[in-house]
């Protein structure tokens, strides 16, 4: 127990530096969802076509399943690198940001297909 303390001791800015971390991808993840619920909102109550009411549930569900994974990712990744941050053997999150990236492409990719058909169809 001592031996993990004094780990956590000698790497007191890594590991603040981790949370930090971890915070900021918690804030990314419910600003993604909330893009979700804007999207289903748009034309919940509205004379819009059945082709826009889809591409709305599609980007919130979308929007909603993409942010709760982020904050698991998010999760595991902070404990992955408080492990790491410990043994004093730090490797980059790879995965992550291009599983991010992916999503935030496709998510993009829906939310420009509503708009598309919430202005012109």
């Amino acid at each position: 127990m001592e031996d993990q303390s004094s780990a956590e001791n000698r790497f007191v800015q890594q590991h603040l530096a981790n949370e930090r971390t971890f915070l900021a991808w918690i804030r990314t993840s419910i600003s993604i969802i909330g893009i979700g619920f804007l999207a289903a909102g748009l034309v919940f109550n509205s004379t819009y076509s059945e082709i826009a009411r889809l591409f709305s549930i599609i980007t919130g569900m979308g929007s909603l399943i993409f942010g709760t994974s982020i904050i698991i990712a998010a999760t595991l990744e902070y404990r992955l690198k408080r492990g790491q941050i410990n043994r004093n053997i730090f490797r980059s999150s790879y995965i992550i940001v291009s599983l991010m990236l992916i999503l935030m492409l496709i998510i993009f990719g829906l939310l420009f297909f509503l708009m598309y058909f919430l202005l012109f169809a």
